[in-house]
Order: C-alpha cells, then structure tokens, then sequence
C-alpha cells in the first residue's frame, strides 16, 4: 500500500456531463506537482484507480509528479451507467471532463487494460491534450492471432460479474497474476466488499454486454494517429488479454517500445511494482527516442 497518501485523504468527486445527464465521478488527486500523471484502471468487478495503482503513486510523487486516478463510470464510487456504444470512448469522454474541470492541460497517460483502451481512445480523440503513454495489457480490441477468444481471463471475469462470490474471485484471481503467493485472504475478502458495496455496477455491467458485447472496439486502423512517445507493458503469462495485443500496438503506434516481462500476469504494475516504477519515470523524463 501506498505509504505517503492514502485513498480517503486524496479522494474527491466532480460532476462531469455524458450527453443529456451528468455523472458523479470519483477520482483522487494529490494535487502537486507541475506535470501530471493521470492512471485509469481495469474493468475487473471492484477495480478502483487506488486497486491498481496504489504500489505506484509515491515513487512518482517523490519525483515530482500530480497524480490522478480516475475511477471509470460504472466502477469504485463513481455513478453507474449502461453503455451501449464504445466504453473506451466514454471513458475518455469522461477524462476530457476532469481534465477540464481540473484544469490540467497536457498529461501523462498510465493505462491497464480497459483503462488502456481508454488511453489510446482519448488520445486519438484529444491530441492535445496528451503527452506521453503507458500501455499495459490492452490499448487496442480485436482478437488474438493465438488465443482463442475470448480469453480465459475475460471469462472468468464475466462469471464473477453474473455471480460474485469469494470462490469466483480467487478462480478469477489465480490466474490473474503469475505468482498466486502474494493473495492473501484480506484481498480477497477486501474485493468481494469493494463489489457488493455497489451491485448496480454489476447489473449495469451485465446489461451493457448484453446491449452492445464489443464494448472495447479494435481501433487498430486508427493508432497511426497516436503520435505520442508510448511505452508497451506486457506479461509474457497474461491469460487475461494476449501478448501478440502488445505486438499490434508495437507495429501500428509510431513511436512506441514494448517491454515484456517474464514471469507475469495482466497486473504488471502490481506484480513489478519497483521495476514498473523505474521503466515509467526513466520513459516520462527521456522518452523512448
């Protein structure tokens, strides 16, 4: 856990407008720093930007960064919401507000996952707004060249969500990460009361898929157009999104570099949490280039 902040003493809410009604988003700000890192997390039930970020916050606040984490709608104790087109897209939507709302200008970008899908999407969408990118584990739909689909992970993901249960959570968490050493029972039980605090996630969740199941669309014809330095995190063991994902990104984004680690699940920056940090700050002082 994070030593110098802690996710009550950094949390805040903002109303941000999503077409015709406004939504309640929860976020957490350390609020110095001159250049700004923004952490958007994964789609998991009970994720939450402190879930997934919280190994990572001092090491770049100790270098002088802002730190924001966004909890997505639908997630943590931002509003609910049933989305029937792009969730990337809304959750971007919903980044362009705080941005604004919070003033920031230009950031950073730290995505996992769902939150890397959404990094990708607001960068495509607000360019100027973005300065540089770290992927891990998604930033781009479409099926894998190797895995069947969908993935093992993802369907377990969907179970938990249908039926949330502390049984469902360690199936989902056995092969969420490589080494299963590190889960203890309190993060098991700390997941399970993060999830039924709000099952109208759950339900939203479930209604959404039903609407529309792409709700991450293959925006690999359009990464061209991300022309941000953008550093690739993947687990060689992620049975949760495919590493050749990592290659497609590789091979469309401009200027990206890929780093996979050996020995890891869809939680780089959990499982690395020291090495991650280093990669990241070394990246967001000299870049890949």
């Amino acid at each position: 856990m994070s030593k110098q902040w802690t996710e009550i003493a950094t949390s805040k809410f903002m109303s941000i407008k999503e077409g015709a009604t406004s939504l309640n988003i929860h976020y957490n700000d350390t609020e110095k720093g001159n250049d700004v890192v923004v952490m958007l997390h994964g789609s998991g039930p009970g994720a939450s930007g402190w879930a997934n970020f919280n190994r990572n916050i001092d090491s770049l606040t100790d270098a002088g960064y802002r730190v924001v984490l966004m909890d997505c709608p639908g997630w943590s104790k931002s509003d609910t919401i049933i989305n029937d087109g792009s969730r990337s897209h809304l959750n971007a939507r919903i980044l362009k507000g705080l941005v604004d709302g919070l003033g920031l200008g230009k950031i950073h970008i730290v995505g996992n996952s769902m939150g890397a899908h959404s990094a990708v999407a607001f960068a495509i969408e607000y360019p100027e707004q973005v300065d540089k990118l770290v992927l891990m584990g998604g930033g781009t739909g479409g099926g894998s060249l190797f895995t069947p689909m969908p993935a093992e992970g993802i369907k377990r993901i969907g179970k938990l969500y249908r039926e949330p249960t502390i049984e469902n959570i360690k199936e989902m968490m056995d092969i969420f990460v490589y080494d299963t050493s590190h889960l203890t029972e309190s993060l098991f039980k700390t997941r399970l009361d993060n999830i039924l605090a709000r099952t109208d996630h759950l339900e939203s969740f479930v209604k959404s898929i039903e609407v529309n199941p792409k709700q991450f669309p293959d925006v690999g014809h359009r990464l061209n157009e991300v022309t941000n330095e953008t550093l690739v995190i993947w687990g060689r063991d992620d049975r949760f999104v495919a590493m050749d994902l990592g290659l497609r990104l590789l091979n469309n984004l401009p200027r990206a570099e890929l780093h996979i680690f050996n020995r890891c699940g869809h939680w780089v920056q959990w499982e690395y949490a020291e090495k991650f940090n280093r990669m990241v700050l070394d990246f967001f002082k000299h870049g890949i280039e």
